[in-house]
């Protein structure tokens, strides 16, 4: 049975240091541990707004609308707040950057390492 890893980007190339700040998500499908197609989906941008006050962060589910299809986020970078969106979304949640398509496939051989010095406080 095949599954969805997604991934936040800017260019299309390499995995973005930041989510909130990633226009992109690149969705790869994974059959048989391989990856066997790739798709780019826009991700909805993170906007604070003054009247949540400084603790709201309102925006962070509808972040994850679009990669409902997905098990795995591979990323290079995200605050508190998105990470447990992120889990709370049942997505695994791997911290990781570089090049896109090498990290997937680091993760398909059961390589690759999470950081979760990666995560910030926002």
């Amino acid at each position: 049975m095949g599954y969805n890893i997604a991934t936040v980007t800017e260019d299309g190339e390499t995995i973005s240091s930041h989510f909130g700040m990633a226009p992109l998500y690149r969705v790869y499908r994974i059959e048989d541990g391989r990856v066997v197609s790739g798709e780019d989906r826009a991700k909805p941008h993170h906007v604070q707004h003054p009247e949540h006050g400084s603790g709201g962060h309102p925006g962070h589910a509808d972040m994850f609308a679009p990669i409902t299809d997905c098990r795995v986020l591979l990323c290079a970078g995200m605050g508190t707040p998105a990470y447990q969106k992120a889990l709370d979304a049942g997505l695994e949640v791997v911290l990781a950057g570089g090049d896109i398509l090498a990290t997937v496939n680091t993760y398909l051989d059961g390589i690759l390492q999470s950081d979760l010095r990666r995560v910030h406080q926002h």
